[in-house]
């Protein structure tokens, strides 16, 4: 049984995980973020009734969601690492924990049945810089659709506010 519900588009971010070697395209990734887990978590069991906890490991930052036991008043923990990222490492570290537990609870789960988003360099700005593709647009969910199995059964993104990509599953 889900705890949570399904994320809306407004819920969803993007990011470029890759460029083709030839520029010709770039591949995006679908994640949500440390406050939107914060959101739910305060709508779903109340701000008083969950917390989380960090703890570094070996190195590693780790989160801890706890969530009040409604029946026992007991918390239950589930915990999870995070990874550095490259704008501020240890706040991304501290995030991502964050974010990882979440996906521990159910938070989000649904995005791990998302399509491969291939954007193609007609739909968007891949520039070469000093033999490398960049691309700085701003990518947005537009719609997303869920089946009964709560997979993504269809999406629309929007490159700069103009729709780059549109899937439906088969």
């Amino acid at each position: 049984m889900r705890q949570f519900r399904l994320l809306k588009a407004d819920e969803i971010e993007c990011r470029v995980s890759e460029i083709a070697r030839d520029g010709s395209y770039l591949k995006l990734l679908l994640y949500k973020t440390a406050r939107t887990d914060a959101a739910m978590l305060d709508e779903t069991y109340g701000p008083m009734n969950w917390c989380n906890d960090y703890r570094e490991i070996n190195g590693k930052m780790y989160c801890g969601l706890a969530i009040r036991d409604p029946e026992t008043k007991d918390w239950v923990w589930k915990w999870n690492v995070g990874t550095e990222s490259n704008m501020e490492a240890s706040k991304g570290e501290a995030s991502d924990a964050l974010k990882r537990a979440g996906f521990v609870w159910g938070i989000g789960t649904e995005l791990y049945s998302a399509p491969q988003i291939k954007v193609p360099k007609e739909k968007c700005t891949i520039k070469e810089y000093n033999g490398k593709y960049k691309n700085f647009d701003r990518f947005t969910v537009e719609k997303i659709a869920y089946n009964d199995a709560q997979e993504i059964s269809g999406l629309s993104i929007l490159c700069n506010g103009k729709r780059c990509f549109v899937w439906q599953r088969t």
